[in-house]
């Protein structure tokens, strides 16, 4: 129920752009106001939030297969054609970029008997900015919490590492009833890493 109420309140939430946008529906190159921009804000970070519950999902072992893939599909819903995530481990300088599907088939293989993911203090640090070719582009910081377990609950591996995700807003067309209607749509982008340590 909490999902299909969070299901209803993002659609309520992106129809609402929608409809306020469609006396602008012939711009392409629209400019986002104060007020707009504050709410793509909070839909953007609402984005990367669900990420982290994704994938704290599909990292548990207690999660079915057959769950953890509607969970990975819901999440590629979330980025832009081509995205890379960062992996990273305080045993190495290596950093490794895998497209977004193959990084959550490598999430699902971890070789631990118990995961844990969770993501804190998500927040922007570099504000949407608007581009040549219209579209508007921001950074949102997250700090992940990494814990990998033996069955008997020891602590076998973990770490915290600072990742930045590039947000994108882009301006977009539909049709309802006939008419052209305008909006924006927020993609998530690559997923770098930034640091990591030992927790």
């Amino acid at each position: 129920m909490k999902n299909i109420n969070k299901l209803l309140f993002s659609f309520l939430f992106v129809f609402a752009f929608m409809a306020v946008d469609s006396s602008a529906s012939a711009q392409t190159n629209a400019d986002l106001s104060p007020t707009r921009k504050r709410a793509i804000d909070s839909l953007a970070l609402e984005k990367v939030k669900d990420l982290s519950r994704y994938i704290s999902l599909i990292g548990n072992k207690s999660t079915q297969y057959s769950e953890a893939m509607r969970v990975i599909d819901r999440a590629m819903e979330l980025f832009s054609d081509g995205a890379e995530m960062g992996v990273s481990s305080v045993n190495s300088k290596a950093i490794r970029y895998y497209g977004v599907r193959k990084y959550f088939d490598r999430l699902m293989a971890l070789n631990y008997d118990q995961v844990e993911i969770d993501w804190f203090n998500i927040q922007y640090i570099s504000d949407l900015e608007k581009q040549p070719d219209g579209r508007y582009v921001g950074v949102i910081t997250i700090f992940q919490r990494f814990t990998g377990k033996s069955a008997d609950g020891l602590v076998q591996y973990s770490d915290v590492t600072k990742k930045d995700i590039t947000v994108y807003v882009e301006r977009k067309k539909t049709i309802i009833a006939g008419r052209e209607i305008g909006f924006w749509d927020v993609l998530l982008g690559d997923v770098r890493v930034s640091e990591t340590k030992r927790n």
